[in-house]
């Protein structure tokens, strides 16, 4: 083989395994920097997983606390009561609806609530906007979060 042939089978190669790393714009599975709704500082890092058609969102590290670098979720119910925020999931039971994922819930560690979400990816699925409600989605609050690359 020559070569040039084995340089062209590298390059082929390559592009075809980047097509397996690549990022899925029409689906918020990723990590993801959460944006404060109120500072619109970078926050968290949250990975967003499926598993048999459900999402769910679980904090990988935190940026930016009250409590410091390694918070925990003092108020917080159950199983979470004073946890530490980082590797706690706080998005589970997401599900496809249309364009959008909804059905589930979110945890706001730092009031240890639980609120219904509802999700959806713009700017070419840069971008996911999660909105945490009580009741129906009028009542609640957003946040933009940003995809981090690869």
């Amino acid at each position: 083989m020559s070569l040039r042939s084995l340089l062209f089978a590298l390059a082929a190669a390559l592009v075809c395994s980047a097509d397996a790393f690549a990022v899925d714009a029409t689906s918020p599975v990723g990590v993801w920097t959460t944006i404060d709704d109120t500072t619109h500082k970078p926050k968290s890092i949250v990975e967003i997983t499926e598993q048999n058609g459900e999402l769910t969102g679980k904090v990988k590290q935190v940026l930016q606390s009250d409590q410091g670098p390694n918070p925990i979720c003092k108020e917080c119910e159950g199983e979470r009561k004073n946890q530490p925020v980082t590797g706690m999931t706080i998005i589970w039971g997401m599900k496809k609806d249309g364009d959008a994922w909804s059905g589930g819930r979110i945890l706001d560690p730092k009031n240890g609530k639980v609120y219904g979400c509802k999700m959806h990816l713009t700017d070419n699925g840069q971008k996911l906007e999660v909105r945490g409600f009580i009741g129906f989605s009028l009542l609640g609050r957003s946040q933009v979060w940003e995809r981090q690359a690869d």
